[in-house]
């Protein structure tokens, strides 16, 4: 069974723009696994725009919450991710002018920093995930860095899905990453500007073992709940097996 992970950070931006203590993140993570979700994912920016440090330590330590911690490169925030110990943590690229997180990980200019990175994760027993654009030689490098993990940037082909585009290139491109990943032994997990369309699509390839979904979510739930949403979702992504 294909297995959701619900990013929250958006609670955060609502609480945040009034400056105040809700909606509670915390509680919202919690409602989320309670609701079905199989893990919460909370991105701490450099800027903090809008997971904060404390909600990082509040969600890491509940026991109840499977935790996947995404982080840049930065190493003030890789110190505050070792000391919290998330069940996960997966390494995405960042800018500060960034209205959301634009492409996958540079794997290859950032290839030495990343890898001592990774062997400080498994000292710690972290579960680790790199963030990529789906091409086949960052695939074979995140192999050879040691991650458990790959994560699919899935931003083309749900902007071309939205937009009523040509989606069968891009398609492809991330049926071939997937077997490949598969192949080799990385876990595949897809992320980035998914709704229920590009999740359907996307469910029929057997190698992806998990979505990650946040604004999405968020979104539908204000109207839907966020009960309901998760419901559908996961109903959705297991409709091909």
């Amino acid at each position: 069974m294909k297995r959701l992970g619900v990013n929250i950070d958006h609670v955060a931006t609502v609480r945040n723009a009034r400056g105040s203590s809700h909606p509670d993140p915390l509680s919202i993570a919690k409602h989320a696994m309670e609701c079905g979700a199989h893990s919460i994912t909370i991105h701490l920016r450099e800027d903090r725009r809008h997971i904060k440090d404390f909600d990082v330590i509040e969600i890491c330590k509940n026991k109840k919450i499977i935790t996947n911690l995404e982080i840049s490169l930065n190493d003030e925030i890789l110190k505050i991710a070792l000391k919290n110990k998330p069940n996960f943590i997966c390494i995405v690229p960042e800018k500060r002018k960034e209205v959301t997180t634009e492409g996958g990980l540079n794997l290859s200019k950032n290839l030495n920093k990343i890898q001592k990175i990774i062997k400080k994760f498994k000292k710690k027993k972290i579960r680790s995930s790199l963030f990529i654009d789906p091409n086949l030689n960052d695939i074979k490098i995140a192999k050879e860095l040691g991650v458990d993990c790959i994560e699919l940037h899935t931003g083309k082909i749900s902007n071309l899905v939205k937009n009523k585009f040509n989606y069968t290139n891009e398609y492809k491109k991330i049926k071939k990453c997937c077997e490949m990943a598969k192949k080799i032994g990385l876990e595949v997990h897809a992320g980035h500007g998914l709704d229920y369309k590009t999740t359907s699509i996307l469910s029929k390839l057997k190698e992806i073992e998990e979505f990650n979904i946040g604004h999405f979510i968020i979104g539908e739930s204000l109207v839907h709940g966020l009960k309901n949403t998760i419901k559908k979702f996961k109903k959705i992504s297991n409709t091909y097996k």
